[in-house]
Order: structure tokens, then sequence, then C-alpha cells
């Protein structure tokens, strides 16, 4: 099925999150007792709010997105290039200009989004941020009503299950039993709140999330049984 897919029809992406706030102490004391609440059952009596809350990026109601990377195929002939661009700074303005690339670029019913883990975490994160900020919704986000088959997104998480839907498996481990080069070789995912918030570094966050984008499509490269990206053929834009 997924080797029918034309590969310019993908819209590959990846979001980068972290804490609304840099610490647990710059929270108004009604969120304090929110978070207390949302997080109880997984803290349990092991930690306390306050040493949880560098987890709350995981949360739309406690985070925020601070990059979203975005990857497309353009081939022409037996020419393939696949661009890559960031969306990153204020986040309802990247929310905005992402949600403008779906519309004005990837709104056509032929058109899928694809992530790792993205039905679950990246695509829900986002939708409940555009709510938030009060941003209209892309045709792409809009899943009310649908049923499973016309959502249009497509899951390298989900089609590595095979239908086993109690097995997980890490964008890392993926990428190394297949033989794809990790995109985790500078930081994961539970530092990315230190170098924003600490050390500054938007830049690196970027390069981080980039990786995670051309991971995936890799994965899916691999699962049709097609050559891997080289670097000559990936673009930065």
């Amino acid at each position: 099925m997924i080797d029918k897919i034309p590969l310019h029809n993908l819209l590959f992406l990846d979001i980068e999150t972290v804490p609304q706030a840099e610490n647990y102490q710059q929270l108004d004391a009604e969120t304090q007792d929110l978070w207390q609440q949302k997080t109880q059952y997984q803290r349990r009596d092991e930690y306390t709010p306050e040493d949880f809350y560098d987890r709350a990026g995981i949360w739309a109601e406690f985070g925020k997105i601070i990059c979203i990377s975005a990857g497309y195929f353009v081939v022409k002939g037996d020419i393939r290039h696949f661009r890559v661009t960031s969306f990153i700074g204020d986040e309802r303005k990247l929310l905005s200009d992402f949600a403008n690339l779906l519309s004005n670029h990837f709104s056509g019913p032929q058109y899928l989004l694809c992530g790792h883990n993205s039905k679950e975490f990246d695509i829900p994160f986002i939708a409940r941020r555009m709510i938030i900020h009060q941003l209209p919704l892309p045709d792409k986000l809009q899943l009310f009503g649908k049923k499973p088959w016309e959502i249009p997104h497509l899951d390298t998480l989900e089609l590595w299950k095979f239908g086993d839907y109690k097995h997980y498996t890490s964008l890392k481990l993926l990428t190394k039993i297949l033989g794809i080069p990790s995109s985790k070789d500078d930081i994961d995912g539970s530092q990315v709140g230190h170098v924003y918030y600490v050390e500054n570094d938007i830049d690196r966050i970027v390069t981080y999330c980039e990786k995670d984008v051309i991971a995936v499509a890799q994965i899916l490269l691999r699962m049709r049984r097609e050559a891997l990206l080289i670097d000559e053929e990936i673009l930065h834009v």
C-alpha cells in the first residue's frame, strides 16, 4: 500500500516542545494546583510536582511548541530532492505559518502528513495549541466525524506495529535496526528544555528537529525498499 503513495504527496513533520515556563516557581498558584492534579498518576509518590515539571512539555496544556520542522520530496524523473524547512519563534506565529503551509501547498485530498508517533503526539499537540491560540484548524487537522481510514495521516510507528497495538518502538531504535543514521547523535527530547531555556540555543534544536524529519523519511524509504537519501539530496531551506 505505501509503495503506491507518490513520495511528493507526503509532508513529513516533527515538533519540539518545552514547558511553558522555565521552572515551576514561575507558574501561578492555580496552574501549580492544576499541574499537581494532572500529573498525580504519572508522579505517584516518586516525584513532587516541582521535580516533575521538567516533563511539562509533553502536555499541550502545560507546554508549548518551539519548533516545527517539515520535509517533502521533489521528484523530477530520476532526480529527487528532500527539502526541509523549520518554523521557530513566537508560538502563535510559527503555528500560523505552518497552517499556511498546509492550507496553501498540502491541502488536497492526495496529501498525507507523516511522522513517527505523530498521530499520538505531534498532530494532536499542534491542533490543541492552535485552539489555545484561537487559530483556525487547517483541513488536515479537522478530524471530527472522520473514519480511521479517512484521516490523512501516516505514522511510521503505526506502520511498524503491523496491528500490534501494545507495541512501541522509538525512532532511535527503529533507525538503528533499519540501518539508518540516527537523529539522536547530539541531544534527545529530554534535553530540549535545557538547551532552550539554559543554553538559549534554538539553532541546535532546529538541527535536531530537522534530523528527526529526515529520519522518518528514511524509514519510509526503507519500508518501500527504496534507496536511502544521501546528503546531496537533502536541501535545508
